[in-house]
C-alpha cells in the first residue's frame, strides 16, 4: 500500500519515500526534462519535513539570472464559465506552433477533506491539445481552498516550471470577486470576461480590474453582446489610477472560433517586452517572491511568530539581503521562530 510521501514498510512502520538528489534534480530541470520536472512538482508538494529541505536545497539550486529574467509567467483569471480553460487551449495552439515550450498550473477547487482534497476538475482533462506534446506539460492542482484563488505552493512550483518552459501559464480557479493572490504570481495578467454577464461589471467593481494588464473578452462571436462588454471593460479600466506607460489592452477573442488568439498574444509578447525594457521584471519576480515568503510565514506562525523574528519590516530587510534567492532565507526564518517557539514553552 502507498501513501503520498511514504510507503508501507514490511514491519509496518513508517518511513519517507526516497528523496531525490535536488542539484542532480536541478540540472535535469534545466535540461527541460519532463519527468525531472514532474518529480520537482510532487516534492515541492510533499509536506514531509525531510522534502521540505530537499526543496529548499532544490529552489536554491534552480535560483539565478534565468528564474528572475527568464521565460514568461502568465496569471489567466475569471469568472467562473468565461471558458478561462478553452481559451488557454487556443492559446497554448498558438504557442506551440510558434515552436515556444508551455508548462500550465491549472489550479482546480479542492475536492472535500474526507474525499482527500485534491483538484476536483482535472483541467488537464478540460484544456485539450496533444497527449504526447513534449513541448507541452500540464499539471492539476488543488486550490487548497484559498480565499485568494490559489494555493501558496503555487509560486514555488511556478518558479520551477520556468526553469524549464518559455511559457508557464496559471490559470486560477475561478471563484470571482476574491481570486486576487494571481496579482502576486503572473508577470502578466490576464482577465477573461464573459459578454451578456451581469456579474462581470460587478467583479471589476469589486477591485479586480485594478490587477490585470490584459483584459479578454471571450465568446466574440456572441456580437453586439461582446462589443459591449469591451467597451465597459474599457471604460473601467481607464479610470484607474495605473501605470501611465502601459495602455491595458482589451482583445476581443473566440475560442471555439480561434479569432483574436493571434492579436492576445501580441499584446502578451508586448507586456513580457515592456517589463523587461523598463527594468521591471526582475523587480516583479523578486518582489513577488518577497509576498510569498511573507504569506507563508503568515499562515504557518500568525502575526505572533512574524512578530518573533522582528515583524514584517525586519523580514523585509532581510529578504532583500537575499536578493534573487529567497527560498532559503525563508526556511531560515521557519527554524527562527520555531525555535523560538520552543524556548517559551
Amino acid at each position: 500500500m502507498v501513501w503520498r510521501g511514504w510507503v508501507r514498510c514490511p514491519d509496518h512502520q513508517m518511513t519517507p519515500a526516497a528523496l531525490p538528489d535536488p542539484e542532480q534534480l536541478a540540472l535535469r530541470i534545466l535540461r527541460r526534462e519532463r519527468a525531472a520536472v514532474a518529480r520537482g512538482l510532487n516534492l515541492l508538494d510533499n509536506k514531509l519535513a525531510e522534502a521540505r529541505q530537499c526543496s529548499v536545497r532544490l529552489l536554491a539550486a534552480l535560483s539565478g539570472e534565468h528564474s528572475l529574467n527568464g521565460g514568461h509567467l502568465i496569471g489567466i483569471t475569471g469568472p467562473p464559465g468565461a471558458g478561462k480553460s478553452s481559451l488557454v487551449s487556443a492559446m497554448i495552439r498558438e504557442w506551440r506552433r510558434a515552436g515556444r515550450t508551455v508548462g500550465v498550473l491549472a489550479v482546480d477547487p479542492s475536492s472535500r477533506p474526507e474525499l482527500g482534497g485534491g483538484a476536483l476538475l482535472g483541467d488537464r482533462i478540460r484544456i485539450k491539445n496533444a497527449a504526447h506534446d513534449e513541448g507541452l506539460f500540464i499539471r492539476s492542482l488543488a486550490n487548497r481552498n484559498q480565499l485568494g484563488g490559489v494555493a501558496t505552493e503555487v509560486w514555488p512550483m511556478s518558479w520551477l516550471m520556468l526553469a524549464a518552459f518559455d511559457i508557464v501559464v496559471v490559470e486560477t480557479v475561478g471563484v470571482g470577486q476574491t481570486e486576487i493572490d494571481i496579482a502576486e504570481i503572473g508577470d502578466t495578467v490576464c482577465y477573461v470576461a464573459q459578454p451578456a454577464s451581469g456579474d462581470t461589471i460587478q467583479y471589476l467593481k469589486s477591485g479586480i480590474i485594478e490587477i490585470p494588464d490584459i483584459f479578454a473578452v471571450n465568446k466574440s462571436d456572441l456580437g453586439a453582446a461582446a462589443y459591449k462588454t469591451a467597451g465597459e471593460i474599457g471604460r473601467s479600466a481607464s479610470r484607474q489610477d495605473r501605470r501611465d506607460d502601459w495602455d491595458y489592452p482589451v482583445c476581443l477573442v473566440s475560442a471555439t472560433m480561434n479569432t483574436g488568439i493571434t492579436e492576445l498574444h501580441g499584446n502578451f509578447d508586448r507586456h513580457r517586452s515592456f517589463l523587461a525594457h523598463a527594468g521591471l521584471l526582475q523587480k516583479l519576480r523578486t518582489r513577488h517572491q518577497s509576498a510569498w515568503v511573507v504569506r507563508v510565514l503568515k499562515e504557518e506562525f500568525g502575526t505572533f511568530g512574524v512578530e518573533l523574528i522582528g515583524g514584517y519590516a525586519e523580514i523585509g530587510k532581510r529578504l532583500e539581503a537575499q536578493y534573487g534567492n529567497q527560498f532559503e532565507e525563508c526556511e531560515r526564518m521557519r527554524q527562527q521562530i520555531i525555535s523560538r517557539f520552543k524556548s517559551s514553552d
